[in-house]
């Protein structure tokens, strides 16, 4: 017997993004921070977008942040989806600074709203992939 539940697309790290998935699996949110200027950035790149210097670690962050914006996806673009819509698609600002998307979950998409408290959580894809995604923080 078949399943008709479509599978979601896989993220496929590139090589300068495997730390962030390889935290991302232990449940920690490690993004790039430059050895010299000291500043976070994503998405991971070979060199830091502030200073341009080559010289960087992952390094974990809070997890913490706020909505900067959003949009709530009310049709399916994609089989897979089908289930979760709506959905919510946030772009999130971490106290450190930098922006990344991800989807706010645990709440009805009609209570999100910029400015909102959030906080990482992690959605175990299989063993290899956990994705980050959020949730409206309690502080």
């Amino acid at each position: 017997m078949m399943s008709d539940v479509i599978p979601k697309p896989k993220p496929r790290p590139a090589p300068e993004s495997l730390p962030y998935w390889q935290a991302a699996r232990d449940h920690r949110l490690a993004l790039p921070k430059c050895d010299d200027c000291g500043k976070f950035w994503f998405p991971p790149t070979r060199t830091c977008p502030h200073c341009l210097s080559s010289r960087f670690q992952f390094s974990d962050v809070s997890g913490k942040g706020k909505i900067y914006s959003f949009v709530t996806y009310h049709r399916v673009y994609r089989p897979a989806f089908a289930q979760d819509v709506p959905y919510v698609v946030a772009l999130i600002e971490l106290d450190e600074g930098p922006r990344l998307l991800s989807n706010i979950i645990g709440v009805s998409p009609d209570e999100v709203a910029c400015e909102m408290k959030v906080e990482v959580v992690f959605d175990d894809y299989d063993e290899e992939i956990s994705i980050p995604k959020f949730k409206l923080s309690k502080v």
